[in-house]
């Protein structure tokens, strides 16, 4: 059974169950799969959930590589669109997150999970960071610049907390928090950050955009 065919039976259980399978050989049952054939392709079940959330990452970021005009984009321009196209992605797994997230209290004991994704996301960042220096989009900065990086992961996760609890139509409210929190984050390592700071903080205590 091939990698992606686990993943989706994995996910299948957790909408019927509500819960993980108790063991590799519980799910090797339900799969109809010999338990050696499981290990083939992970070692145990935490491994295959990061690679759920890896697998999405990835299905975001091949997407827009194959796409000639976000290649032109700036870098800011491409941290949007990113954003845009994974909660896109996320859609179709929201069920099965918001499971997730009743049972691990999301996302702050789920780190584990994410731990794939983040250093994959870290190598994204860090080549849009790389842009932004010769674009100048992005100022380097002596002691700062290094935690460039981390100060994106912490957005993604911030993007990520705000669309598991948007109950606006379309996740209309999440697409505005995107355009904020980018906005933001390029001012502050931009030159100017009183602008980006007023205006997102009066979206995130008024909800308006």
């Amino acid at each position: 059974m091939e990698k992606q065919q686990l993943r989706d039976a994995y996910k299948l259980y957790w909408l019927e169950n509500g819960k993980a399978p108790v063991s590799v050989y519980a799910f090797c049952k339900i799969v109809n799969i010999p338990e050696t054939a499981f290990y083939d392709s992970y070692s145990s079940l935490e491994s295959l959930e990061r690679d759920i959330w890896l697998g999405i990452f990835e299905e975001t970021t091949d997407q827009l590589k194959a796409d000639e005009i976000y290649q032109q984009y700036s870098a800011r321009e491409k941290l949007l669109t990113f954003y845009f196209l994974w909660v896109q992605k996320l859609k179709a797994d929201r069920s099965y997150i918001l499971l997730q997230k009743e049972k691990f209290g999301f996302p702050v004991l789920h780190q584990g999970q994410l731990e794939s994704f983040r250093k994959a996301f870290y190598k994204y960042a860090e080549e849009l960071i790389r842009e932004g220096y010769q674009t100048k989009e992005i100022r380097e900065r002596k002691y700062i610049s290094d935690q460039y990086v981390h100060g994106f992961w912490v957005q993604a996760l911030f993007v990520l907390r705000y669309w598991i609890t948007d109950t606006s139509d379309k996740f209309e409210m999440t697409d505005a928090a995107i355009e904020k929190a980018v906005h933001l984050s390029f001012q502050l390592i931009g030159e100017n950050t009183i602008d980006g700071l007023l205006d997102f903080g009066k979206f995130m205590f008024t909800g308006k955009q």
